[in-house]
Formats: C-alpha cells, sequence, structure tokens
C-alpha cells in the first residue's frame, strides 16, 4: 500500500511517529515520509536517527491551517498524531488544549481534502469515550469531526477514520519511563493515584501495526478498538520493582479510576471483529448506506450485545505481574 507514496505524520517527532517511520522504511519503499511538528529541537534530533532519502522534515503547527495546506501537498495517506495528551496541562489550560486538539483537526480535514489525499486516519484515546476530563472532550470532538468529514466529501477522497486505543508502554511521558526514573533516583517507593487502578495497555508496534492493516480495512467512518489487555496500575508498580512500597497519592485532576473503549451507549452500532471493534458512525453519509460488518479485508464481524461496554476494569483479558514483565520485555525490546 505505501510502497511509491507519500505518507504525512503530523506530531511525527513523537514516540509513535518515530516507531511508525521506522516500520515504513523497513517494510515498505514509500517515495517520501514527511514529519509534521513544532519543536525544530526534537526533528533535529530525529534527522541524526532518520536521514534516509525518502524523509523530509516540516515545521510548522497543526493549528496553522496554511502551513498543513502546504505540507500536504501531493500528500497521498496521513496520520494525524498531534494532539496535546497530558491530562492535568489540558485541565488547566483549556483553551491551548482546544486549538491544538480541535482547531487542528478541523485544520488537518481542510488540507487533506483541499489537497485530495487518499486516506486519513487520526489517532485517538480511551478518554474520548465517555470523557470526564478536557483532553478527553477534544479528543471526543476531534473524532467527530473525522468521522463527519467523510460526509464533506461524498463518495470521493479522502476517506477519514479513526483508531482509538489505551496506554502506550514506554511512550514519553507515560508512567513506565516516570517509575524507571524515581528508581533509577533511589525512590523507595512507587506513588499510585489509586490501588484499584486499571489501565488499557499496548505496545509502540502494536499500536503502529493495527493502524498500518486499517488503512487496508477502513472504508471511511469508522472508529477502531484493538483488543488489547488490561492491568492493573499495582500490579505494573510490581512488574517494574517487585520489592519497592506503594503509595497511595489519590486521583489527579481529569483522572478516571477505569477507562472505556467502547461505551455501553454506542453498543448499538459496535461491532465485533476477531482482533478489534468497529464503532459505526451515528450518521448517514451522503454517498449512501456503508455496511461496516464487513471490511475491505474481508474480515466478518457481528453487532455486540446491547449494552455491551468495553471497559478496563470490567475486561476479561488482564496481566498477571508475571505477564505484565514479559509485555514490558516487548516493548524495551
Amino acid at each position: 500500500m505505501f510502497d511509491g507514496q507519500t505518507i504525512l505524520i503530523t506530531g511525527g517527532t513523537g514516540s509513535f511517529g518515530k516507531q511508525y517511520t521506522q516500520t515504513l522504511l523497513d517494510r515498505y519503499k514509500p517515495k517520501k515520509i514527511i514529519i509534521f511538528s513544532r519543536d525544530e529541537l526534537k526533528q533535529y534530533e530525529m534527522q541524526q536517527v532518520f536521514d534516509q532519502e525518502p524523509m523530509r522534515y516540516f515545521i510548522g503547527d497543526v493549528r496553522d491551517r496554511d502551513r498543513l495546506m502546504q505540507a500536504c501537498n501531493g500528500v497521498d495517506y496521513i496520520i494525524h498524531a498531534a494532539a496535546m495528551k497530558h491530562v492535568p496541562a489540558a485541565e488547566y489550560n483549556p483553551t491551548e488544549c482546544i486549538k491544538t486538539n480541535i482547531n487542528g483537526a478541523e485544520n488537518v480535514i481542510h488540507a487533506a481534502i483541499q489537497n485530495d489525499v487518499k486516506k486519513v486516519i487520526a489517532l485517538s484515546t480511551d478518554k474520548a469515550a465517555n470523557p470526564v476530563n478536557l483532553y478527553g472532550a477534544t479528543k471526543l470532538c476531534s473524532d467527530k469531526l473525522f468521522v463527519a468529514a467523510n460526509n464533506m466529501v461524498g463518495g470521493e477522497v479522502p476517506r477519514f477514520s479513526v483508531v482509538r486505543y489505551g496506554n502506550v508502554v514506554g511512550s514519553r511521558g507515560s508512567v513506565v519511563p516516570f517509575f524507571r526514573k524515581l528508581i533509577s533516583e533511589g525512590a523507595t517507593s512507587l506513588p499510585i493515584t489509586d490501588l484499584n487502578m486499571t489501565r488499557f495497555w499496548i505496545t509502540l508496534q502494536q499500536g503502529v501495526d493495527f493502524v498500518i492493516k486499517n488503512f487496508s480495512r477502513m472504508k471511511g467512518g469508522e472508529i477502531f478498538v484493538p483488543k488489547i489487555p488490561s492491568v492493573t496500575m499495582t500490579d505494573l508498580a510490581k512488574a517494574i520493582a517487585p520489592n519497592i512500597d506503594l503509595k497511595e497519592i489519590g486521583i489527579r485532576p481529569g483522572e478516571k479510576l477505569h477507562e472505556k473503549m467502547c461505551p455501553r451507549d454506542d453498543s448499538y452500532r459496535t461491532i465485533e471483529f476477531d482482533d478489534h471493534y468497529v464503532i459505526a458512525p451515528a450518521i448517514s453519509f451522503y454517498d449512501g448506506v456503508v455496511n461496516y460488518i464487513s471490511n475491505n479485508l474481508g474480515e466478518e464481524g457481528k453487532p455486540v450485545n446491547q449494552g455491551f461496554s468495553y471497559d478496563s476494569g470490567t475486561n476479561d483479558w488482564f496481566l498477571s505481574v508475571i505477564e505484565t514483565v514479559k509485555l514490558l520485555e516487548e516493548a524495551d525490546a
């Protein structure tokens, strides 16, 4: 799919963008890979690792529609990974979060349409399902924008879809490197916001592979959700440092005890496949009714039961401490 094609990754200097770039270079022969981000230092550092012929680096902000229009010229596929993601920071700086996550999404959609991009996948988060914090609320708005964008183009390109998944093991700013940093500094205990807290977990490579496959699966308008395991935060801490004490510090502003990826209210339009779920759009598109029971790879799904909810606290796939250790080792490999 990506041989001879031009791919643009917004927020491309982040953990996901780097892994996606490495995977594209390893598996395909792209014409160009455009890294679009606003931090020149991170771009400089990424250039020291990724300096192959297909690589292009564009300084720009998703808030700047004109710059996005320039960057998307000749682009075939877009992965929209740029976002303001830190939950407490979003609570204290709501307008900045809205500008990046909502206005930025609208700008990506506009630039993709004007440049006849073929397909766009936007990265979402479990926090967008029944959001209780501003970050999740802005990503829910972003998801709605990308789904509805398919109606703006009728049966033409681009087609827009969304990928929603949980916490990424070891990604920049996540709890795993934070815990490891505390341990390296000689901490005698690890802070746990709530001893009953659970989260969905996925490795960076699993997330990248899921996005790549969904470019082939997508018809446009779907929210793709992978079937992934849950881990309790206490087991995660024990997997990282089995002999260290845990200190309960209380839930942070905007934080949930458990996360959802498929809310109960969306069960009437949620479809289960072997290794993932699809949340079909709530609206009908201009070009007619789309059958999401079957995807473009010929995989067949089935509607979930009414009232179904995909929740990290009630997930039927939990990792033990030993399995969590293996997941961390896989992520580090």
